[in-house]
């Protein structure tokens, strides 16, 4: 039986999946318009705190797909799964690099990350084009498919697109993290 909390977990879920492609897109203008000061600012900031935010967002991540499925009672599919095998471990990770102080943790976070982004966007894939397909692959796999779109969210914010939107935020603070460690060490010198 689903919550009575369900509708305000799925908006709040709605609202940061909204608020990761904004800063995607900040992101995305501050390396366009890199010459700015506001640019440098942003992107040392994240850098910065890349490890903080990686866990923050991960941490989202993993506790709005367990929501999902065990307080909503919206079953995963195949690919969900594997959206999930490639985010929860990230949730330790950079809770110890955090704790240690590692700034190491990028290249294990992004192998991570991109894979799920691989996952994701596949999974989007056939939730909009499976017609194409001859069958859903992971239709045969288990009871839920992959290619039902599920529950939609202010139009057009589905689970896979929020997942897509965690992993992608978690590239982009270990690539701001990277290029801040990268510009520090050449400050040194």
């Amino acid at each position: 039986m689903s919550s009575s909390l369900t509708p305000t977990v799925l908006n709040i879920l709605s609202f940061l999946t909204i608020l990761g492609q904004v800063l995607i897109i900040i992101w995305v203008l501050a390396f366009i318009f890199k010459k700015q000061s506001w640019a440098g600012a942003i992107k040392s900031f994240f850098g910065r705190n890349a490890v903080f935010f990686a866990l923050i967002v991960a941490t989202i991540a993993t506790a709005g797909s367990l929501f999902l499925s065990e307080i909503a009672k919206i079953p995963p599919c195949r690919l969900c799964w594997f959206q999930r095998i490639f985010m929860y471990p990230q949730v330790i990770l950079y809770f110890i690099a955090l704790s240690k102080r590692d700034k190491g943790i990028a290249p294990y976070g992004m192998a991570l990350s991109l894979i799920g982004v691989i996952f994701a966007a596949y999974h989007i894939f056939l939730q909009n084009f499976a017609s194409v397909l001859s069958s859903a692959p992971c239709s045969q796999l288990s009871d839920v498919s992959c290619s039902a779109k599920g529950p939609t969210y202010l139009g057009y914010i589905t689970v896979p697109l929020m997942s897509l939107t965690a992993f992608i935020l978690i590239i982009a603070v270990l690539f701001l993290m990277k290029k801040y460690l990268r510009q520090s060490s050449y400050d040194k010198q």
